[in-house]
């Protein structure tokens, strides 16, 4: 089988100076959607079949309209019937966006590492199947390759039986061997956290994906001690990876003036902008990106929705 190049799909990834503007559907460094689809309808067969569904995902929708993420994920039934509903086309999005973003790509490629990763908020899965799709598909060409990957996923619900039965599937159906693929789940705030349980300095990867509105809705002082930590505790040549949905709901109030999130994040990790003395530095970045579901292709009991989002890929100094 023919070993492809890295840059064999930029012709799908439409680009403008460092930033993707349209991410593709799919590319050759990933698993099909059809596979990644394929396991949540396998994992989440019971859940899809069951006759509640429909009005769990109502309660958990009410309660995320009302920002009650405590009351929207305080019972199994919940957290299932959000992972059944949504973590699918998140995981969609997430994977084409793994394996776009070069430097993320060529870590997960990397034959002879272990690579560590954090996910904020990642309790839902859906960074944990997308960093499956592209591991596993690399690692196709490479059986023998002595890399690992271990994926921890820290959320303040309790997560564990859907890390579980995720991780359970990638283990027995897309990697060669069975411990190159490791999900640790840890349920604790991410903000009140130990920072020596969190081991940032052995992290090569940290993401916040759809996480940081969430944090700075619920305490913006302790977000930005957060973020401080990640500037003081990361180790050189880390990356850390933020998306957050565009537009005016990204945006926060300090004082009488209005941001865009991503703003106060760049000044925390960067430094003001034109000094650019912060402990991070911009590798890749867009302030709309798209991802949209190609439906002739994918079939799932669910609506999967497009995405559109700004990202930052940040690499540690």
């Amino acid at each position: 089988m023919r070993r492809r190049s890295k840059r064999d799909t930029k012709s799908e990834s439409p680009s403008n100076d460092d930033s993707i503007d349209l991410f593709p559907f799919t590319t050759e460094d990933c698993m099909e959607p059809l596979k990644i689809i394929d396991l949540f309808e396998v994992c989440f067969k019971h859940v899809l079949d069951s006759p509640d569904l429909q009005d769990h995902i109502q309660v958990v929708k009410g309660d995320l309209y009302n920002r009650d993420y405590f009351s929207a994920f305080d019972n199994d039934d919940k957290r299932f019937a959000y992972a059944s509903r949504w973590t699918p086309a998140r995981a969609l999005a997430y994977t084409s966006l793994f394996a776009s973003l070069q430097p993320i790509r060529n870590m997960l490629e990397d034959p002879d590492t272990v690579t560590n990763v954090l996910c904020v908020g990642g309790g839902a899965s859906s960074e944990l199947v997308a960093l499956g799709a592209v591991f596993c598909r690399l690692k196709e060409y490479n059986s023998g390759s002595a890399s690992t990957l271990n994926i921890n996923l820290i959320d303040i619900a309790d997560w564990s039986k859907v890390v579980v039965n995720l991780t359970g599937y990638m283990k027995n159906n897309w990697v060669y061997h069975a411990d190159k693929i490791n999900a640790n789940f840890i349920c604790d705030d991410i903000l009140t956290a130990s920072p020596s349980s969190l081991n940032l300095e052995l992290m090569d990867l940290v993401t916040l994906l759809f996480t940081t509105n969430e944090l700075f809705a619920e305490k913006r002082k302790e977000t930005i001690k957060f973020l401080q930590l990640l500037n003081a505790k990361c180790r050189k040549g880390c990356l850390l990876l933020i998306a957050e949905s565009a537009g005016s709901y990204s945006h926060i109030t300090i004082g009488e003036r209005r941001f865009p999130v991503q703003f106060l994040i760049d000044t925390i990790l960067v430094g003001k902008p034109g000094d650019d003395n912060g402990a991070w530095e911009i590798v890749s970045q867009s302030e709309s990106s798209w991802y949209r579901i190609n439906t002739k292709e994918v079939d799932y009991p669910m609506k999967l929705e497009n995405m559109r989002f700004f990202y930052r890929l940040y690499c540690k100094k």
